[in-house]
């Protein structure tokens, strides 16, 4: 094998040197505003529920919430009007000599010492920096004891600072900052986003008051609330809600397939789980499985449950600066390890529980023998299926893969995040897409045909109809979705009659067999243009040429009609305006905003008062002749006396 000294030096290669002066520290708040994504994940326009500015929010309101779990204040106002975010809490407020170095100071806080922060959300003294380097303007207030102090910053530098003045308002901190819109683009906040953040504070903070841009938040009943407020079926028994010191449980089963968890530590919603799921999820199997003595297999059991499991751990340790996965082994220092004491706290709790109440009991018994039932009925037909995923081989000929995903343990999390499945129709839309994709992140699955109609039939289905068997082997959900290879699954069909129906059969299945990957957020319907509008004389080239700058050689994508007519009456009597019929006739070129950075999704949600049964049989059952009023009374003509 050559040695260094023998390797041949390649001259094509140019030589670039490397010194001392190559080597550059960035102070804390310019190296924040370079690498945003290491402390706060992606950053997004505010379209996602995990986009940056969220995470900023959520990194003020932690501090705010911490205040409340130390016994201080007992209600938190936030407004949020035209991109500002203000947020006063009534705790203690920060030592006024100390409020310039907890909001610009990195790896600053009260939070190092846990008998003052014992079991505390933010731990490393970063989050309040991030918010301060990412705003274009962070102003904070403090207030204690008849005095007070602010500050106020840009991008991180001081531009005012007041110094040490009496004040009669009440104790507490007072935050207020503005988003740095070259940071996050054309970003606004959705309060669909920020609701039911809000809301989970108060689940998991009974007593809490959140006032929400005048409308207040509140919660008496904790996790028991949370969980009447997410779930869209009803319980088979009333929900059993157990509480202890450090710990909230709260389990139910529902006629759904698959398991939904909302999880919690230290009140952040650890909506990727950990340690601490994976222990309640095996505690309340093991315990339900003793409690029957019967052989059941876990998967029987966890059938259509829908639980939330809380817990508070001393120095908590995540696995990513946005904190949506525990990584912590044990409670604390000196504490048990967290599969103990959720072990030990479920064995002799949900026990005790299920000895008093034997009707509660024995209606789980039947849910965990029909879910047996039904299993062992398909045996045969879920290995003949798996056996024909196997010849059929996916990765050549249904899925044309990433290289990144969800599922990676090591993975980098931002990519991780940005994993995606565009599941098309046919060929065409299929080709178009395959050739401008982000190899690294974007997938393709081909649907062949229209899928089938999957409204009240039985897991079997899945497995014996070929394309959802496929599908779902490609997106790893046979488990449940913990094992899910694809953040965003993405219907990517025709803005057309077809292509509607085609999405509806497709959101009917995932409604039906996978409800939880919807209520995650997973799922996501691609828009794509209606038209494109274009100077007719002078064009050359095709793509977003308008991103470009102004003048004839405009090119508008419209995806409404006001979009269109906005185009039109840009361009006047010039204006060419094409009507996309179909994904496959939208060029690779075209397509490669259509599915980057600015890429339009809609996000599939599912809601409390979305009745999903009587949705699904409305629109997917056999009331044919009462879909068919409905059409004609809700029709719609398009006028297409403009397009050419």
């Amino acid at each position: 094998m050559a040695t260094e000294e023998q390797l041949p030096i390649d001259d094509s290669i140019p030589t670039v040197n490397y010194s001392g002066d190559d080597i550059v520290t960035l102070d804390w708040k310019e190296h924040i505003r370079r690498r945003p994504g290491m402390y706060i994940g992606k950053l997004g326009d505010g379209s996602n529920s995990d986009d940056g500015i969220y995470v900023l929010l959520k990194e003020v309101l932690d501090n705010a919430i911490d205040e409340y779990m130390m016994g201080f204040g007992k209600q938190v106002t936030v407004d949020v009007e035209e991109g500002v975010v203000s947020v006063r809490d009534y705790g203690r407020g920060i030592p006024l000599e100390k409020v310039v170095d907890v909001s610009s100071k990195m790896n600053t806080g009260a939070k190092y010492d846990s008998k003052a922060f014992k079991k505390s959300v933010g731990l490393n003294g970063v989050g309040i920096k991030a918010v301060n380097a990412l705003s274009t303007e962070f102003f904070i207030r403090s207030v204690r004891d008849g005095q007070c102090k602010q500050v106020t910053y840009r991008c991180g530098d001081i531009v005012s600072e007041s110094d040490i003045m009496p004040s009669d308002e009440p104790n507490g901190t007072l935050v207020r900052f503005t988003p740095d819109n070259s940071i996050f683009r054309d970003y606004s906040y959705r309060e669909e986003f920020i609701v039911p953040l809000l809301k989970n504070y108060t689940f998991l903070n009974t007593g809490l008051a959140i006032i929400f841009n005048g409308k207040r938040f509140y919660s008496r009943n904790g996790l028991v609330d949370l969980l009447k407020e997410n779930m869209t079926n009803e319980p088979l028994y009333p929900i059993i809600h157990l509480k202890g010191d450090d710990i909230e449980v709260v389990v139910t089963h529902t006629n759904q397939y698959g398991e939904e968890y909302y999880s919690f530590v230290n009140g952040q919603h650890t909506t990727q789980g950990g340690t601490h799921l994976t222990a309640f999820k095996e505690a309340v199997s093991r315990t339900f499985k003793d409690y029957f003595g019967r052989n059941f297999e876990y998967s029987d059991i966890r059938n259509g449950m829908v639980a939330s499991v809380s817990i508070k751990v001393e120095e908590p340790v995540f696995e990513s600066q946005t904190k949506t996965k525990l990584g912590s082994r044990d409670m604390g220092p000196d504490g048990p390890t967290v599969a103990k004491f959720i072990g030990d706290f479920i064995k002799k709790e949900l026990d005790n529980y299920l000895h008093k109440e034997l009707d509660t009991a024995e209606i789980i018994l039947r849910k965990v023998q029909e879910s047996e039932k039904e299993r062992k009925a398909m045996a045969g037909v879920t290995k003949l299926a798996r056996e024909r995923a196997k010849k059929v081989n996916l990765h050549n000929r249904k899925l044309l893969d990433c290289r990144i995903h969800l599922n990676d343990p090591k993975g980098d999390e931002t990519l991780k995040q940005a994993s995606s499945i565009f599941i098309t129709e046919g060929d065409s839309a299929a080709g178009s897409i395959t050739k401008i994709r982000n190899v690294a992140t974007q997938a393709v699955f081909s649907l062949r045909g229209k899928p089938l109609n999957t409204y009240g039939l039985t897991q079997k289905v899945v497995y014996e109809n070929e394309e959802f068997n496929l599908l779902q082997a490609a997106l790893n959900i046979e488990e449940g979705i913990d094992g899910l290879r694809y953040n965003n699954v993405i219907i990517a069909t025709d803005a057309d009659v077809d292509g509607m129906h085609i999405r509806l059969l497709l959101l009917t299945f995932f409604l039906q067999f996978f409800p939880d990957l919807i209520k995650k957020g997973h799922v996501y319907v691609l828009q794509t243009p209606l038209f494109r509008v274009r100077n007719k004389k002078t064009a050359k080239r095709i793509g977003n040429a308008h991103k470009n700058g102004s003048g004839l050689d405009e090119t508008y994508y419209c995806y409404t009609d006001e979009e269109r007519i906005n185009a039109i009456e840009r361009l006047g009597a010039n204006a060419e305006i094409t009507r996309f019929k179909g994904l496959g006739e939208i060029s690779p070129e075209e397509f490669r905003d259509f599915i980057g950075p600015d890429m339009r999704v809609d996000r599939v949600t599912l809601r409390k008062e979305d009745t999903v049964a009587e949705l699904l049989e409305f629109y997917m059952g056999k009331n044919t002749v009462d879909r068919q009023n409905f059409i004609i009374e809700n029709l719609v003509v398009e006028d297409d006396s403009e397009i050419s």
